[in-house]
């Protein structure tokens, strides 16, 4: 019998807004929570509660991690990805976008967040988390199904 392996879900919210060079999105630097410490990421992400859809967490971490609320939520895609070669567990993530939002973003866990930054969806740090960045390079394509790490 085939051991089942872990699906884990997870919700990542990138915060977009126009820029002089073009669209920008809102990254954070991550530091002090064992994955991909010293990396820009998503300014908002994380997992998906029992109990909850994937568009309540993307609401939940915005609200924890930045401070805002009333996202005006688009799912852009998921993707499904794995760090192993043989996988023990596998990921499913929900990639949302907001180009609305009630109220400023703010660093609201400085233990976990270094800093926030509006970067140029074409010119982003070196140090972006890689799945990631192959979600950011995705967006505005008509892909709704990525993989990562197979």
């Amino acid at each position: 019998m085939t051991e089942r392996f872990v699906v884990v879900p997870a919700s990542y919210v990138f915060l977009l807004r126009d820029g002089v060079t073009g669209p920008e999105v809102l990254l954070q630097y991550r530091q002090n929570t064992g994955y991909m410490d010293n990396h820009w990421a998503a300014a908002a992400a994380g997992h998906v509660e029992r109990g909850e859809t994937a568009y309540d967490a993307a609401r939940r971490e915005a609200l924890e991690e930045l401070g805002v609320t009333d996202l005006d939520l688009h799912l852009e895609f998921s993707m499904q990805r794995t760090a192993h070669a043989d996988p023990i567990d596998e990921r499913i993530d929900f990639f949302f976008t907001a180009r609305s939002w009630v109220g400023a973003p703010r660093i609201v866990e400085p233990d976990k967040c270094a800093e926030l930054r509006w970067c140029a969806l074409s010119a982003l740090p070196s140090t972006v988390v890689p799945h990631e960045r192959h979600a950011l390079a995705s967006l505005g394509t008509h892909e709704k199904y990525l993989t990562f790490g197979f």
